[in-house]
């Protein structure tokens, strides 16, 4: 079972051209199935028992987004059985699985105020103050995913231009737009504080680094996020993602283009994108409610 795992990791990385994150993904989803399946081959595996597997994920409350993200791992793990030869085509177990109902996710967006007191708790005294007042600007000025953020290249920065250069999901790369807040804080870290670092070999063109040199992983930085947010007095649910969720739904409350906004967080899909229209309507609809004298009958 290993070898065949292992090459549907070679299949995940070398025929679709899957991002790293989505390689350990689809594989820890298989290996939970396999576990379950126990003695029984997984091309011997019956569309009634994968119902019964993903059955056990919904009785451990798991969430439906969760289990639908696994019913992926698993319709690609038996898409390369066939691929592979392991199943005759049109044997496919996982062709009759559905995935879950998923509701309209609305995730919470920090208003401007709430960004300048997270910027504002940032501690500039110390040596890591600058690197991560230029980090929360660049994830909310150009709405990076923090797996773009902490792989940000210096090579990839042409602020003269206002533009920098991203790679997203699937290595593929976009360029984004860059305004003078962040270009300036970044160009700041980059000149002052970073040049003090003594910089581990290979990590040099990285633009954010911990104090041993090396770049800052997913996880450092979700922990510094938590932190800024607990100490601004924040009690909304914040990651890092909530930076760019922030970014996009400013634009669509100031009017952009929703085809802009696409290119910009790079979305495949114009239909990703339209949750923050939603977003902004949600928006108008609480301002209305709140302020508008007619908008609700008076309990008076």
């Amino acid at each position: 079972m290993k070898s065949l795992v292992d090459r549907f990791r070679q299949y995940l990385i070398l025929e679709r051209n899957n991002s790293q994150n989505t390689v350990e993904a689809y594989v820890h989803d298989v290996e939970l199935l396999l576990d379950y399946l126990g003695d029984t081959p997984p091309e011997k595996a019956t569309t009634e028992q994968l119902k019964g597997f993903l059955q056990n994920l919904y009785d451990i409350n798991m969430t439906p987004r969760s289990q639908a993200r696994i019913l992926s791992g698993l319709k690609a793990f038996y898409f390369f059985l066939v691929y592979d030869g392991i199943l005759p085509d049109g044997e496919n177990p996982t062709a009759l699985l559905d995935a879950p109902k998923i509701g309209m996710h609305l995730p919470d967006v920090l208003s401007i105020e709430e960004i300048e007191a997270i910027i504002g708790v940032i501690d500039l005294s110390k040596p890591e103050g600058h690197r991560n007042k230029a980090m929360v600007e660049i994830m909310y000025g150009c709405g990076l995913r923090v797996s773009e953020v902490v792989t940000l290249k210096i090579s990839n920065l042409s602020f003269d231009e206002g533009f920098i250069r991203v790679v997203g999901k699937g290595d593929k790369e976009r360029l984004v737009p860059v305004g003078e807040m962040a270009s300036k804080a970044v160009n700041l870290y980059l000149e002052g504080a970073r040049k003090q670092l003594k910089i581990q070999k290979g990590e040099e063109n990285y633009v954010f680094l911990n104090r041993r040199g090396h770049h800052l992983t997913r996880e450092m930085v979700f922990m510094l996020v938590k932190k800024w947010a607990q100490e601004a007095g924040i009690e909304k649910t914040i990651s890092p993602h909530t930076f760019r969720h922030s970014f996009a739904t400013h634009l669509i409350e100031g009017g952009a283009d929703l085809r802009a906004v696409q290119q910009m967080l790079g979305h495949e899909s114009i239909t990703t994108t339209e949750i923050y229209t939603h977003l902004d309507q949600d928006y108008i609809r609480s301002n209305i409610a709140s302020y508008h004298p007619r908008y609700r009958v008076s309990q008076d």
